[in-house]
């Protein structure tokens, strides 16, 4: 300091050459706090992207351990046991699959013989999809399928975080499929999830 109380020029030299270090200290601490807290929400976006596909695994070897059906079967006949009859595109609407899909597990469920075709009492060519009476019983002794409770899940969400969930998701799977090898991107650009029969 000066005599007057005021930073002499050697001083003001001094803080010039430290101010640039400073700043770089500062700015470091702040990125390194910035990358803590990206870390942290990669941690809990991967945990919960874990905990879906873990409750998804779990709900398919319980479905065929327990009824000796695939998840997306059980899906399906649930989404039937309060419909008395609906057709393959209205399934597809209520289970937020492609039709082409649901087609493939109502086929496997015919075979089964857990659900029937039967043409429509104003439409004979419209085919509806019903239950039978060994599909009524299998559902008596079946647990919720994993996919009920994820859309009752998204459904109890506000529009706002349900569109933003939406958009944060489709850009993920853009990313996923850009960087995936040829062989196992999609084809037809964006579908709705499928069901495995």
């Amino acid at each position: 300091m000066g005599r007057d109380g005021f930073p002499s020029l050697h001083d003001f030299l001094k803080i010039q050459k430290l101010f640039p270090i400073c700043m770089a200290i500062s700015t470091y601490k702040a990125q390194l706090a910035a990358g803590r807290e990206a870390r942290n929400d990669m941690v809990t976006i991967v945990d919960a992207i874990r905990s879906i596909v873990h409750t998804l695994r779990i709900s398919a070897r319980e479905s065929e351990q327990r009824l000796g059906i695939s998840s997306a079967q059980l899906y399906v006949l649930q989404e039937l046991r309060d419909r008395p009859a609906l057709s393959i595109n209205e399934l597809a609407e209520r289970t937020y699959t492609h039709q082409s899909s649901v087609s493939m597990v109502v086929a496997r469920l015919v075979e089964n013989r857990l659900v029937k075709r039967v043409a429509s009492p104003g439409d004979a060519r419209r085919l509806s999809i019903s239950l039978t009476a060994a599909g009524r019983t299998l559902l008596r002794r079946s647990p919720a399928a994993a996919q009920t409770r994820l859309i009752k899940a998204l459904r109890s969400m506000s529009r706002a975080d349900l569109r933003a969930l939406a958009g944060d998701l489709a850009a993920l799977t853009d990313i996923l499929e850009v960087q995936a090898p040829e062989s196992e991107r999609k084809t037809t650009g964006k579908a709705r999830l499928s069901l495995r029969a």
